[in-house]
């Protein structure tokens, strides 16, 4: 008998992507946390953020794979067995939604929306000349592919766009920077800095007081990678002082945001609740179902996180 998948998130709806991997492989037995009927069955777990301990109770797991693309929640549990492969999901209509997302922010913030939004409560008619797009200066930290696609976006769209991440790339249209050296040159020449890294050791508060400060007074930030990558005191403390001047921020440190934290009152601040972008069941369902059948058949799997890299 083939092994069953074992369904454990909080936040996606388990009966959309039921739906939506049985389409694909009719005789998978799906199971939903916390009903795990026999674990020793479940070969395959596909998770957000599962209850620690929950993949350790299975004797005969093969493989894990990750409800998004921030596996850091899972490679910090240290109750997961380090032999299971870790998968995450990375297709591209999830790349085109948080591209989608980034464009949004950034066009925001070069139009200055908030602006005219706080015209608007005070009634006031007052027009701004706008810039054009090519006098702004995006940078789009990492580059992987959903801050590939995001900077081949803005590209396309007219901003002048910089890249950087800790390995070299080559994007047409846009600049990229690599490693500890290009990091201040690639923020001293970024007027909207979006923060699309993975959290690992070598990333955490890699956005903290020295980067904020490296960015021209007046910048603004769009963070909706990881919550840990970007320093939130010191970019509390940046906001406060008027070097940042905006940000929009789709994740935290600690989510949810509890409620006395000093962004949800900060009028230069959009808090977001994590809405980036998400994976599709009908879409992202072909990629869990094709690494069950190459688990199955002993092939190499798609999209395996290096657990020393930490994405």
């Amino acid at each position: 008998m083939a092994g069953a998948l074992l369904f454990s998130s909080r936040l996606d709806d388990p009966v959309a992507w039921s739906k939506a991997l049985a389409a694909l492989m009719p005789d998978l037995d799906i199971r939903v946390s916390p009903n795990l009927g026999d674990p020793a069955e479940i070969e395959t777990a596909l998770v957000w953020k599962p209850p620690p301990g929950e993949m350790a109770a299975l004797p005969n797991l093969k493989l894990i794979i990750n409800l998004g693309a921030g596996v850091d929640p899972l490679l910090a549990d240290p109750t997961i067995p380090p032999h299971i492969p870790v998968a995450r999901l990375g297709d591209q209509p999830m790349a085109q939604m948080m591209s989608q997302f980034v464009t949004f922010a950034v066009l925001r913030h070069h139009r200055d929306i908030a602006m005219y939004q706080r015209q608007q409560r005070a009634r006031q008619w007052r027009y701004e000349l706008p810039r054009p797009s090519y006098e702004c200066q995006v940078g789009i930290m990492g580059l992987g592919l959903l801050g590939g696609t995001a900077a081949r976006t803005l590209a396309g769209l007219g901003f002048n766009v910089a890249g950087w991440a800790r390995s070299p790339h080559t994007i047409d249209g846009v600049e990229c920077f690599h490693g500890a050296p290009g990091l201040a040159p690639f923020l001293a020449r970024t007027d909207i800095l979006v923060v699309l890294l993975p959290l690992t050791k070598e990333t955490r508060h890699i956005v903290g007081r020295d980067a904020l400060y490296c960015l021209p007074r007046g910048a603004k930030l769009v963070n909706c990678g990881r919550g840990g990558t970007v320093d939130e005191a010191a970019l509390l403390a940046a906001l406060e002082d008027g070097h940042i001047a905006e940000a929009t921020l789709d994740v935290f440190e600690q989510e949810p945001l509890p409620p006395d934290h000093p962004f949800w009152g900060m009028e230069q601040v959009l808090v977001l609740p994590h809405t980036g972008s998400i994976a599709i069941p009908e879409i992202s369902a072909r990629d869990v179902v094709d690494n069950i059948r190459r688990v199955r058949a002993g092939q190499p799997l798609l999209n395996v996180v290096d657990r020393v890299k930490g994405y």
